[in-house]
Order: structure tokens, then sequence, then C-alpha cells
């Protein structure tokens, strides 16, 4: 039988991303009022990590340990996937011996190779394109908080990166209205941009943006990969950072995301993390969750 995958959020149908929402907080429940809930018992996870990570290792491992399975950190240094192994032979190998995979890498073209090659299911956790398991934690967190995002005005503001380009599907998959502010040389991918035109507006002006936005989100201005652009990137972002005067404008029940690592006092202010509007610790928290509810629907 051909594995499912989760290789963005639109490898499941809208009935599915909401259905995964749902479990999600009833996994958060149960797990703090210290129910134990283990369907996966003798399960092993494989971790493929060619990008750094806190938040993403730390859920995904804890989250299996809390499904009653195990988890396997594996790194180019470790593996021969570091030495030049073609990817369609290791995800031969390892899928052969493992019933899930979780990768983490640069290229999407690479994730998209593996898994076409893996016999089991393979969830992205990060690619250069897209971040599918931190948009089901910002909208776990937002209904949490808010209730129903359809219909709301959801304001993405800096790099046109992988996270923005996550939240143009979550728009359309959940109808909402997303504004993307950022400057020139910046924009998600065009193709995406036009598909998604019915949900989602570019704009250049981050406070006309924000004004009356009931959620606004942003992203560090340099991602990985990107450090000798640093520089560069601060002079173009320069007017688009998220600060109290900013979500000022926004409605009064807006709430502040940020997917971290965070650097205040560049895309954020210094303190904009503990203000009113944040409910970034909430969303942290939520990938463990939300990615347990991902791996119960892989897996069964």
């Amino acid at each position: 039988m051909t594995p499912r995958h989760f290789l963005t959020l639109k490898d499941l149908s809208k009935k599915e991303f909401k259905k995964i929402l749902e479990r999600a907080a009833e996994l958060k429940q149960a797990q703090h009022k210290g129910v134990i809930y283990q369907p996966f018992i003798g399960k092993v996870m494989a971790m493929i990590f060619e990008k750094s990570s806190t938040r993403t290792r730390v859920s995904f491992e804890t989250g299996m340990a809390q499904l009653g399975g195990n988890a396997l950190f594996l790194s180019p240094n470790d593996t021969q996937l570091g030495r030049g192994e073609p990817i369609e032979d290791s995800a031969r190998v390892i899928s052969s011996m493992v019933d899930i995979v979780m990768m983490r890498t640069f290229s999407q073209q690479s994730i998209e190779n593996f898994a076409a090659y893996s016999s089991v299911p393979v969830i992205n956790a990060l690619t250069d394109d897209h971040h599918p398991c931190q948009l089901l934690a910002d909208m776990q967190t937002y209904i949490e908080h808010r209730g129903s995002i359809q219909g709301k005005r959801v304001v993405w503001v800096g790099d046109g990166n992988n996270m923005c380009q996550s939240y143009m599907h979550a728009a359309e998959m959940l109808d909402f209205e997303l504004l993307i502010a950022c400057p020139k040389g910046f924009e998600p991918c065009s193709t995406l941009l036009n598909q998604l035109s019915s949900h989602v507006t570019l704009v250049r002006d981050p406070t006309v943006a924000i004004s009356g936005a009931n959620l606004v989100a942003t992203d560090a201005w340099a991602s990985m990969g990107q450090e000798s652009e640093s520089e560069l990137r601060k002079k173009a972002f320069s007017g688009f950072q998220v600060n109290e005067a900013a979500m000022g404008l926004a409605a009064a029940d807006a709430l502040f995301m940020h997917c971290l690592p965070a650097y205040r006092g560049l895309e954020i202010s210094e303190t904009i993390m503990e203000s009113q509007w944040s409910v970034v610790w909430s969303e942290a928290e939520n990938r463990l969750h939300s990615q347990k509810a991902l791996i119960e629907l892989l897996l069964k």
C-alpha cells in the first residue's frame, strides 16, 4: 500500500486539516491531565536533520515517546546522507527499518525525492519552501484562544519564506484572508500567489496590512542558510518590525505569533513577546500536540 506523506498542507484535505486541529486540542487536554495514551508501542520514527532545530526535535521526540514509540535522531554527520549517498538509496534503507520518517532539510525537492522512494509516511518538518507542521500549531493556537479563524484577517509581516507560503495554503484551506507585507524582492512564489489570489493579497506597507488584523505573524529576517545576507536583509526589512505601535493598529482581540527563534530588536521589539497580544509560548507548545495528531493520522 502506498504510504501517506505530509510534505505540504495540501497533502491534507480541508476536512482532515480541521480534524487534526480538533484532535490536537483533545490530545493537549489529555496530556495536561496526565492521561497515558500509547497507541504506537514498538513504532519507531527516524528524524533526519540537515538543518538544526530546538522545537522540532524536542516536539517530535517527545511526541513519539508520549505515543508509546521511539525516535532516532539522524544528522548528516551520523549517516551516509552526509557523505554523498543518493537520497533515494537512503530512503529505501531507512524506511525498511522504521515506521515513519520526519525530515528537516533545505530543498523541497530533496524531501519529495525521499518520499517517492520511502515505504513509510514522510513528514516535512521544514524545507526552504514550506513549514506545514508550524502551521498546524499556529492554527491550533488561534482556535484555542479565539475560536474559528474562518473569515478573519491574518497578516504575515516579513520575508515571503517557507512560513509565509504555508500560511498561504492555510488561508485557502481554512478560508481566511491573508495579507503579506514584504519589501520588494522578498515576495513568496509568484505561482502560489496567482493560484491563491482569492485568499492572499500582497502589500508593501505593514501598517496598512496590520490595521484591523485579527492575527499578526512574523519570522526572523534571515533564516538558516541566509546568514551571509544578514546585513542586506536588515536594511531591506527596515520598517517591517512588529512592535507595540504596529500591534496597536490591529483589532482589539488581535493575537501575535512568531515561530521562533526570535531576534528581539530586529523583526520584533524587545518586549512584544511578553505583550498582551503574544501567544508565542502556547504556539511553541502546540507543536507537540498538533504533531502528535498528525502522527496519529499517518500511522493509523
